[in-house]
């Protein structure tokens, strides 16, 4: 027996406390063994079986070993798991083991396993921090092992442990049955206002008396949503309180708080769902474009489907998720569907999903669809005119009903999910052709909200110009200062097929070729110097739509670079999905 091994036993309330801890804030389970392999604390699966010992062939006696960090990204096939006996057995989908060590010596292991796909997620993704994060956690194991073993004060410690939840991007503070905030961290104090010794409830839109109560009398986590006031801002947390027992009873209870507006940042930015935009960041000065503006914000606050009708580059994506992210769904997802980037085989599929065996290739244990992820948000379907036929009466169904019934499954699933669709195309005569559902037509049109062209808010073009030369100067990392007349009478005259968008690469472009400060007509595409700006009326020359997407597209190319980081920029710059893009590329016979 490891001669810390009384004191990790004696200190197993303390383990517990940090294994809930950590689960709070990675949202996996968590387990710890000393060097004997007795289970001291665990949560989740794990938590019947503390007090047992642990197979001495398992991955911790490898962790014991080794005497280092690693993560298990693929259980039974790693080599911690070659001589483990439970391997045939093992239903674990990702394990992270991190030993806990005193002086020279391993007195334990901090473990953390994923038992599904959202657990996995939650340890590859973030990997250096959350080694990081429990080295840290081991480490303050070892001091509360040393702690107990001299019964010192440790004063260097308890406050690297201080200094460590200050740290945390979550706001936690502790209550004890009075309501009393008996700690707080950094973030608490900024967030929540709170101090040691604070009453919560004498604090304005904080949890009502009943649901402080209830925390003390569940001895379980509880989860839930609060309405604070911070200065002149109102906010919502996500809260999830942790009970602290003493003798059988709830003696203090540990609340961590998120800022719901920062999880939808950080849940947009990994799944790549795009920013969060408002009103306020689509420009323009022009009185029509601000009426419609004004029009879609109004519409905001409607759970109507709204049907936003404009051409290639007007800004439809962006109206579409100004009016999620200022509505009373903000705080929920946020999903776009591009109809057309996705084959007609595996729309249906992505749009409502499958069960498992559905079809050949259908994930095991099937796959929810866009609908069922965008539940008591928005969705977004773009290209709306180029959805098949058989798909229309599908989501007309949809529409009517409230509920989506995946491929192959048996029952339809309700959902709670407003649409905003928008198109290029004129589904007034689509529909005359029969190319588009009249009754689902009038059933997207409910509000209908039409973008104006560039050319028919040219009163714009100075003031976006401006706009975009800033922009394009800071990325490329240049001092331009503007464009000359000569440029803007071109600018002017010219149809701008595909309007802002083609405006922003435009100047992104000249920015690029200009070596002076002010851009000139020499800087310009090819398209725009054949436009003479010295005659009063200019010859202007009809260029195709294709040519200009064309010629876009290998510009960009050209510019970011073929490689992965390359294609990511030239997506974002051209404001195309990556399955466009790629079809583009194709169609046009571009170089990848």
């Amino acid at each position: 027996m490891s001669k810390y091994c009384k004191e990790m036993q004696r200190i197993t309330d303390t383990l517990s406390g940090i294994v809930k801890a950590i689960n709070s804030v990675i949202k996996v389970d968590v387990t710890i063994i000393d060097s004997d392999f007795n289970r001291l604390a665990a949560t989740g699966e794990y938590l019947g079986d503390v007090g047992c010992k642990v197979d001495a062939s398992s991955v911790f006696s490898y962790a014991i070993n080794l005497g280092q960090a690693f993560i298990i990204e693929n259980p039974r096939e790693h080599e911690a798991c070659v001589k483990c006996n439970q391997k045939k057995g093992c239903q674990e989908f990702a394990q992270v083991c991190c030993p806990i060590e005193v002086g020279d010596e391993i007195v334990g292991v901090i473990g953390l396993i994923a038992f599904n796909t959202e657990m996995r997620k939650a340890i590859l993704s973030n990997r250096e921090n959350l080694l990081e994060f429990l080295k840290r956690m081991a480490e303050l194991i070892a001091v509360k092992v040393v702690e107990e073993s001299q019964r010192e004060t440790l004063e260097m410690q308890s406050k690297e442990l201080e200094v460590l939840l200050d740290s945390m991007e979550n706001a936690v503070f502790s209550l004890d049955s009075d309501f009393t905030v008996r700690h707080a961290n950094a973030k608490a104090r900024d967030l929540l206002h709170l101090e040691s010794g604070t009453k919560v409830q004498h604090i304005l839109n904080f949890l009502s008396e009943t649901e402080l109560s209830q925390l003390f009398n569940e001895k379980q986590s509880i989860q839930g949503q609060m309405q604070i006031q911070n200065g002149d801002k109102s906010m919502r947390l996500l809260y999830q309180s942790q009970p602290v027992i003493c003798d059988e009873q709830i003696c203090e209870v540990v609340l961590t708080c998120t800022n719901i507006q920062t999880l939808l940042h950080t849940f947009h930015d990994v799944v790549g769902y795009g920013s969060i935009i408002g009103f306020s960041d689509i420009i323009g000065h022009n009185k029509d474009f601000l009426s419609t503006i004004e029009f879609a914000r109004r519409a905001a606050m409607s759970v109507s489907t709204v049907l936003i009708q404009g051409e290639s580059g007007t800004g439809k994506e962006l109206f579409a998720r100004s009016m999620h992210f200022e509505s009373k769904r903000s705080a929920e997802p946020f999903i776009a569907v591009n109809c057309a980037a996705i084959p007609d085989n595996l729309l249906e599929s992505e749009l409502f999903g499958y069960e498992e065996g559905a079809f050949t290739g259908a994930l095991k244990g099937g796959k929810i669809g866009k609908f069922e992820m965008a539940s008591k948000g928005t969705i977004f379907l773009d290209e709306i005119g180029d959805m098949p036929i058989h798909l229309q009466v599908k989501l007309l169904r949809v529409l009517q009903e409230n509920m989506v019934e995946r491929i192959g499954g048996r029952a339809p699933v309700p959902i709670d999910v407003r649409i905003v669709a928008a198109t290029n195309k004129d589904l007034e005569s689509l529909v005359k052709e029969g190319a588009f559902r009249e009754d689902l037509f009038y059933r997207l049109n409910v509000i209908p909200i039409r973008i104006p062209p560039l050319r028919e808010r040219k009163d714009d073009l100075e003031f976006l110009t401006e706009v975009f030369i800033k922009k394009s100067s800071k990325m490329l990392e240049k001092t331009i200062v503007r464009a000359d007349k000569d440029v803007m009478k071109a600018f002017e005259v010219y149809n701008w097929p595909g309007n802002v968008r083609e405006l922003q690469n435009t100047v992104e472009f000249a920015v690029n070729m200009c070596e002076s400060g002010v851009i000139t007509c020499e800087d310009l595409p090819a398209r725009f110097r054949e436009l003479d700006p010295r005659n009063s009326r200019y010859d202007q020359k009809v260029i195709p739509i294709k040519d200009l997407e064309k010629e876009a597209i290998r510009y960009a190319l050209d510019h970011f670079g073929r490689d992965k980081d390359g294609i990511n920029k030239v997506v974002k710059s051209l404001g195309l999905s990556r399955a466009t893009l790629y079809r583009k590329i194709k169609l046009y016979e571009l170089e990848l």
